[in-house]
């Protein structure tokens, strides 16, 4: 188990980080125009980053560490490695399951499941699991495939219906019950023999779960967060006594940012969302043109039929959303080209804030498991899979005496 002095220290070190870096990762290179303001005391790397291509970002989008970039990149990088470290979770071997479990599960999800499941590893064997947040409970079924009692909680009836068939076809004893878990009425799903697990829960959703579950007596839970920026709240609301000392702090935004590494998009999808991109920078300079005002204008992304259509039709149409004057005659080619460098411009320079993705995870997991030791467990803290199989890799391990 991580002592909970281990916790705090990492803690406070890396709010020591962030809070002294913010001005490197808190603007966001989409929004800004022409230019970063810590371009301005950093020139050379800021030049540096502009003048690479959007293909050399691709490639080091995953991997900012490894960049060779001018100050102070590298000393930041080796600074944000270091203090962002977690251990790899111990495996222990399960049970080879017939291949029907994993029927309607996409392959790189069921692996997920695999690593998340091959990981809880407590001192006294769970009796009931309780998927929260369960889909279909894939995860769920998995977990008590040997005979464990099993309670699935997820808000969409349609995959409350289908889950509750497939738990029927493969034998497995599970109650699938329709809640919306950050409705009043969740506390009354969860009892002190529950063993709660979530896989992904986003945002409230899984803080709901930490909040609850302590409060019920829970022995043991296992969570893996994701989207931190999927809460009501406008502003970060500190979970530990720890957080709530913090000089870092937080607003929707800026826990957005663990989120903006992707690994699992396929090549088509990415040539959408570049194109997308590259069209809402081109707009961007129009709008700023068109309003008279040298500002970002927040833009919905419009559904991709509209990326098959042309550039003017799309600026035209995203004029009239935002009630703006018309476009009139423009160098459309021109103006298209530009929005797309500046969205070469605008991923290498997000490199830099790149740094600080798993800086600010490591602070928010710490967070919650800092939280946890407050309710009496003890915790593990490390990560479930490769961050290759998903980003979003790390879990939160905590059981009660």
């Amino acid at each position: 188990m991580t002592s909970a002095t281990a916790l705090q220290q990492q803690f406070i070190a890396l709010d020591a980080f962030l809070h002294t870096h913010q001005a490197l990762w808190q603007p966001r290179p989409f929004t800004h125009h022409p230019q970063l303001p810590w371009e301005h005391q950093h020139p050379e790397l800021g030049r540096w980053l502009r003048a690479r291509s959007l293909e050399q970002a691709e490639v080091t989008h995953n991997q900012p560490y490894q960049l060779h970039a001018p100050a102070p990149f590298p000393e930041l990088a080796v600074q944000a490695q270091a203090l962002s470290k977690l251990p790899d979770l111990p495996h222990h071997a399960g049970k080879t399951l017939p291949a029907r479990f994993s029927v309607d599960v996409p392959g790189r999800k069921w692996q997920q499941i695999e690593a998340f499941a091959s990981c809880l590893s407590f001192s006294q064997t769970p009796q009931h699991w309780l998927d929260w947040c369960a889909g279909k409970g894939h995860l769920g079924r998995l977990l008590a495939h040997d005979g464990g009692a099993l309670t699935c909680l997820e808000h969409d009836p349609h995959l409350v219906e289908d889950g509750a068939r497939l738990s029927k076809k493969l034998g497995i004893q599970a109650q699938h019950i329709q809640q919306d878990v950050l409705a009043d009425d969740a506390s009354q799903q969860l009892h002190a023999t529950h063993s709660p697990v979530a896989l992904h829960a986003c945002g409230d959703l899984h803080i709901r779960l930490l909040q609850l579950a302590s409060q019920a007596g829970c022995r043991q839970l296992a969570v893996s967060p994701c989207c931190y920026n999927r809460t009501i709240a406008t502003t970060y609301q500190p979970l530990s006594i720890q957080a709530a000392r913090a000089q870092l702090q937080l607003n929707r935004d800026d826990l957005a940012l663990p989120l903006s590494e992707t690994v699992t998009a396929s090549a088509r999808t990415r040539r959408q969302r570049d194109q997308s991109m590259a069209w809402r920078l081109g707009f961007d300079l129009l709008q700023r043109q068109l309003r008279g005002v040298d500002q970002y204008l927040p833009t919905p992304s419009l559904a991709p039929a509209w990326l098959h259509r042309s550039f003017a039709e799309y600026c035209h149409h995203l004029a009239a959303l935002k009630q703006l004057p018309a476009p009139g005659q423009q160098n459309w080619p021109q103006l298209e080209q530009q929005g797309w460098q500046r969205l070469a411009e605008v991923r290498n320079l997000e490199l830099l804030r790149g740094l600080f993705r798993r800086p600010l995870e490591a602070w928010l997991l710490l967070d919650r498991a800092l939280y946890l030791q407050e309710q009496g467990y003890r915790v593990r803290l490390g990560q479930f899979c490769p961050s290759q199989l998903t980003p979003r890799n790390l879990l939160i391990l905590a059981e009660r005496d």
